[in-house]
C-alpha cells in the first residue's frame, strides 16, 4: 500500500457495493478496502490501519450498529473516532437518526443519496457530524434551579440556559431545541405567552413545565392547550431524567409515526392510482387516434388498441402472433425490408428510435399510407417489448403529393416553375463543375406581350402563354428541361451543347413562335420572341449569375429587334454596357431609397434687370466622395425605363426645398419622356404641395422639345392638367426636334429655352445668330418667353440682350451648386 489513507466498504449486496466502490474511488481521496459481511469487517479492522468506514445496517455476523460501538470503543487496530457512515436502503428515517446519535454514528445516508459521499467526505467530516445529543433549552429565572437542571442533564442532553421569556424565544428559534423546559412563572413576559408563541410556529414542539405546588392546576391548563408534560418543583434528579427522557422518546415516536402514517397512505394512494392508472391507460389506448402496437423481440404482435382494428379491419385475434412485416404492403416500388431492420435495430437497443412512412395492407388487399413512430422498452428481467404508434396519413400523402406537384409547377401553363428552375440552375451547374461538361440556358421573353393583355384581355393572353408552351413542350428534347419563370418569361436547360449548338436551337424556338399565328377564328395576329444565352461551364461560383448572364444577353438581344438572339461571353462588350446599366440603375435605386441623391441649383437671371429670376434643379449622385452627373446614369435609367422613378423623388424633394428655404422664388424641374406616362406624378404633385403649403406657382417644370413631341396628346393633356394647378411649363432644348415651329403652338407652355448648342456659337456663327434670333421672335409672336442657355461669356450676353431673349442661364451667370452656397436674398 501507498501512503494514501485506506476507507473500509462494508456491504453485502454485490450490485450496491460496485456502485458505491467505483463512486468512492474515483470521488474520493482514500484507497478502498472491501468487506462482505459484518464478520469479515471486523478481520480487516484488527488487522488494517483503517481511517473511516462506510457500512450497510443489515450485516451478516455483526450488523452495522454493533460495528460503530466496537469501533467506538477503541477495540480495533484504528482510532475509535474515525468518521462511521451508514449508507442503507431500507430504513425508518426517524428512528434511524435516533439510533445513529446513539451508536456514535457521523452520518446516515440512504443508498439513493450515495453521491452525497463526495461532499462529505471532501470537507472534515466534522462538519456533517449530526447532534448526537438531543437540545433542551431550559427557561427558568430561578439560577440555581436552572444550573441543577444543567448538572442534572448535561450527560444525555445538550442544554442551553435562558433566564427570562425574551432570551429562550430568541434561542429556540436559532437552534430549534427538541424539548423545551418552561417555568410558569417568569419575568416579563410568562411561561403561558413563551408556550404560545412557540406552539404557534412548531404546534408538535415538545413542551415540559415546570411548575411550583401552588400553581398545578395552571400546569394541567396548559397541558390542555399542548404542552408535553410537566413536573413539580423542587424536583428529583431521577425525576427530571425521567420527565426528559420520556419528552425525548415521545418526540422519536411522534415523528417516527407520522412517517409511518404518512408511508402507508403513499402505498394506498399509489395502489388505487395504479388500478386507476391502468384502467385510463386502456381507456386511452383505444380512445387514441393513433393505432397502437405491442411487438416482442420476434417482432411478433402481442398488442393491439381498437383504432389498429377500425384502420386496418384485422380483428384482434387474427393479429395476435403475426409478425408485423405480414402486414406490411409490399409493391414492385416498396418492400418490407426497412420495417424489419427498424424492428430489429430496437428490440436490440431500447435507446433506438424511427419515424418511418410505409404502406400497411388492411384485411381486403388494399393499401393505406401510414407514418410509423418505433420505440423499444425493457423492465427489469421482463422480455424487451417493441411498440409502433401508426398513423394514417393517406389523406395527407394524397395533399402532400397534389402540394409537391402545385410546389414544383406552373398553374397556367403546367411547366415547371421558378422555385424548380431555381433548385435545377444549383444542380447543372454543379453537374458542370463536376463533370466539366458544358450546358446552356436559354432565356425567352415574349415581345410586346402587355399590349396583348392590355388590348385583348388577360383571358387571351393567358391563352396566348398556354399555347407558347405547348410549342416549346412539343420541340424540347429528352435532355432538355422547359420553365416559365413568370409573365411571358421562360427558360430552358439544354445539356452537354456547344454555343453553336444552342445559338441554333435559340433561333428556332424564335422562328418556331413567328410562324404561330395566334388568338381566336374571330381575330389573329402574330407573336414574336427574344433569346439570351448564357453557357454554363462550371466557371462561376454562383449559379445565380448564370441566370443574369442570360438575363444581361436578353436585354442585348431585345435591342436586336423581334427574333433577336444574343450569347453572353467573356469578351462581349454589348453585355458589359447593359451589365454597366444595371449597375447604375442598382445605384441610383439604392441612392433613391436612402433619399441620398443631391440637388443642385443654377440661377436663371432677367437679363432686362440682371436679377436671379429663378433657380433650375439640376440632379447628382455622391458616390464615394465624387461627385457624378446625369450624363454618367441617366442613360441606364431610360435603356431600363426607369426614368420616372427619378422624376417622382426629384419632384418631392425640390417641393420640400421650396417649403424648408422660402427665398427660392420658382424652381424650374426637368421632366423626362416617360414622366408622361406615369400616372402617380400628378397626385404626387397634389399631395407634396399641400403638405409643405408651397405655392404651384412657385414651380415650373421643364420637357424636352424631344420628349414632348414623342407623345403630343399626353403631353398636353398633363400640361393642361399642371397648369389649371397653377404650375408653369417651360420646353427645354427648344429647336433640336422635328417640325418645331408648327408644333410649338400646340403646347401650353410659358417659356422656351433655346438649345445651348446654337447659344455657346452665336459670336462664331451667323447661322446660330439667326437661329437664336428667330426663335425668340416665334416665341414672342406665340405669346412666350424665351431662355438662352448655356451663356459662358460677356459677349453673349450682350447678344441676347441685343435680340431682346428675357432670361439666360450658364457657368458665366452662374453654376449650379447646392443650396447652401446660394445668396437668397438678392
Amino acid at each position: 500500500m501507498d501512503g494514501k489513507s485506506q476507507l473500509l466498504l462494508v456491504n453485502g449486496n454485490a450490485e450496491q457495493a460496485s456502485v458505491l466502490s467505483d463512486f468512492l474511488s474515483e470521488n474520493t481521496p482514500y484507497d478502498i478496502v472491501t468487506a462482505t459481511s459484518g464478520a469479515s469487517a471486523v478481520v480487516l479492522l484488527k488487522k488494517l490501519h483503517i481511517d473511516c468506514v462506510v457500512s450497510d445496517i443489515y450485516l451478516e455476523g455483526v450488523d452495522g450498529w454493533r460495528l460503530a460501538r466496537m469501533v467506538r470503543s477503541g477495540v480495533f487496530n484504528c482510532e475509535a473516532d474515525i468518521p462511521f457512515l451508514l449508507v442503507s436502503s431500507t430504513w425508518c428515517k426517524r428512528i434511524a437518526e435516533k439510533t445513529a446519535r446513539e451508536f456514535d454514528i457521523d452520518h446516515l445516508l440512504p443508498f439513493e443519496q450515495y453521491t452525497r459521499l463526495k461532499d462529505i467526505l471532501s470537507e472534515s467530516v466534522q462538519t456533517h457530524r449530526e447532534q448526537r445529543l438531543d437540545r433542551v433549552l431550559a427557561i427558568e429565572d430561578t439560577e440555581e434551579t436552572a444550573h441543577l437542571v444543567q448538572r442534572i442533564l448535561k450527560q444525555r442532553f445538550e442544554v442551553d440556559l435562558a433566564p427570562e421569556g425574551e432570551t429562550g424565544l430568541a434561542l429556540w428559534r436559532e437552534k430549534k431545541h427538541s424539548i423545551v423546559l418552561l417555568d410558569v412563572m417568569l419575568p416579563g413576559i410568562s411561561g403561558p405567552e413563551i408556550m404560545d408563541q412557540i406552539l404557534a410556529e412548531k404546534p408538535d414542539q415538545t413542551i415540559v413545565i415546570m411548575t411550583a405546588h401552588g400553581s398545578m392546576d395552571l400546569a394541567e391548563e396548559l397541558v390542555m392547550k399542548g404542552a408535553s408534560d410537566f413536573i413539580s418543583k423542587p424536583f428529583q434528579a431521577n425525576q427530571l431524567r425521567k420527565v426528559c427522557e420520556i419528552a425525548a422518546h415521545r418526540e422519536d415516536f411522534m415523528i417516527s409515526n407520522q412517517q409511518f402514517a404518512e408511508t402507508v397512505n403513499s402505498l394506498e394512494e399509489s395502489q388505487a392510482s395504479l388500478i386507476k392508472q391502468a384502467q385510463e391507460h386502456k381507456d386511452i389506448l383505444d380512445n387514441l387516434t393513433s393505432s397502437i402496437v405491442e411487438l416482442d423481440a420476434d417482432g411478433r404482435i402481442v398488442f393491439v388498441n381498437s383504432t389498429w382494428i377500425q384502420m386496418t379491419g384485422w380483428k384482434e385475434q387474427k393479429s395476435m402472433g403475426r409478425l408485423f412485416t405480414d402486414v406490411v404492403y409490399v409493391d414492385p416500388y416498396s418492400s418490407t425490408l426497412e420495417i424489419s431492420n427498424a424492428i430489429s435495430r430496437v428490440a436490440n437497443d431500447t435507446s433506438a428510435r424511427f419515424r418511418l412512412q410505409f404502406k400497411l395492407k388492411d384485411r381486403f388487399g388494399e393499401a393505406i399510407w401510414v407514418e410509423a413512430r418505433l420505440t423499444g422498452r425493457q423492465s427489469g428481467n421482463h422480455p424487451v417489448s417493441v411498440f409502433i404508434s401508426v398513423d394514417d396519413i393517406s389523406a395527407r400523402r394524397h395533399a402532400e403529393q397534389k402540394l409537391e406537384h402545385i410546389a414544383m409547377h406552373d398553374t397556367l401553363t403546367g411547366l415547371h416553375n421558378r422555385y424548380f428552375f431555381d433548385n435545377e440552375l444549383i444542380r447543372i451547374a454543379a453537374l458542370a463543375k463536376h463533370n466539366q461538361l458544358q450546358h446552356a440556358l436559354l432565356y425567352v421573353d415574349l415581345n410586346h406581350f402587355k399590349a396583348i393583355n392590355d388590348t385583348q384581355g388577360h383571358h387571351q393572353g393567358d391563352a396566348v402563354l398556354r399555347r407558347v408552351a405547348e410549342q416549346l413542350q412539343g420541340r424540347t428534347q429528352e435532355t432538355e428541361s422547359l420553365f416559365r419563370l413568370g409573365g411571358d418569361e421562360f427558360a430552358l436547360f439544354l445539356a452537354d451543347i456547344d454555343a453553336e449548338g444552342a445559338r441554333l436551337a435559340a433561333k428556332s424556338i424564335c422562328e418556331l413562335i413567328e410562324q404561330e399565328r395566334y388568338g381566336t377564328e374571330q381575330q389573329t395576329f402574330k407573336v414574336s420572341c427574344c433569346v439570351g444565352i448564357s453557357m454554363i461551364d462550371g466557371s462561376l461560383e454562383k449559379p445565380q449569375d448564370y441566370l443574369q448572364r442570360a438575363d444581361i444577353a436578353l436585354y442585348v438581344a431585345k435591342g436586336y429587334g423581334p427574333g433577336g438572339v444574343h450569347m453572353h461571353t467573356d469578351q462581349d462588350q454589348e453585355s458589359d454596357n447593359v451589365r454597366l446599366s444595371m449597375q447604375w440603375l442598382h445605384m441610383v435605386r439604392h441612392e433613391i431609397e436612402q433619399d441620398n441623391l443631391v440637388l443642385h441649383f443654377q440661377p436663371v437671371y432677367h437679363i432686362p434687370s440682371a436679377k436671379v429670376a429663378y433657380y433650375e434643379v439640376l440632379v447628382r449622385l455622391m458616390i464615394d466622395g465624387r461627385l457624378v452627373y446625369p450624363g454618367e446614369f441617366i442613360p441606364a435609367l431610360e435603356r431600363f425605363h426607369e426614368v420616372s422613378l427619378l422624376d417622382l423623388h426629384v419632384v418631392a424633394k425640390s417641393i420640400s426645398v421650396l417649403a424648408k428655404h422660402p427665398g427660392l422664388k420658382k424652381l424650374a424641374i426637368n421632366l423626362s419622356a416617360q414622366a408622361f406616362h406615369n400616372e402617380q406624378l400628378v397626385p404626387l404633385i397634389e399631395r407634396k404641395l399641400n403638405e409643405y403649403d408651397v405655392s404651384p406657382s412657385k414651380i415650373i417644370f421643364e420637357l424636352t422639345e424631344s420628349a414632348s413631341l414623342s407623345n403630343l396628346s399626353a403631353t398636353q393633356s398633363m400640361v393642361k392638367t399642371l397648369a389649371n394647378m397653377g404650375c408653369s411649363f417651360s420646353i427645354d432644348d427648344f429647336g433640336t426636334g422635328f417640325s418645331t415651329f408648327s408644333y410649338l403652338k400646340s403646347l401650353p407652355a410659358d417659356t422656351v429655352k433655346i438649345d445651348g448648342s446654337f447659344v455657346k456659337e452665336m459670336k462664331n456663327s451667323e447661322n446660330d445668330r439667326a437661329l437664336v434670333r428667330s426663335i425668340r421672335d416665334v416665341a414672342s409672336t406665340l405669346g412666350k418667353l424665351s431662355v438662352a442657355e448655356f451663356v459662358e461669356d460677356q459677349v453673349t450676353l450682350d447678344l441676347l440682350k441685343e435680340f431682346k431673349v428675357e432670361y439666360a442661364q450658364g457657368y458665366f451667370l452662374g453654376k449650379p451648386q447646392p443650396i447652401e452656397y446660394l445668396d437668397l436674398n438678392d
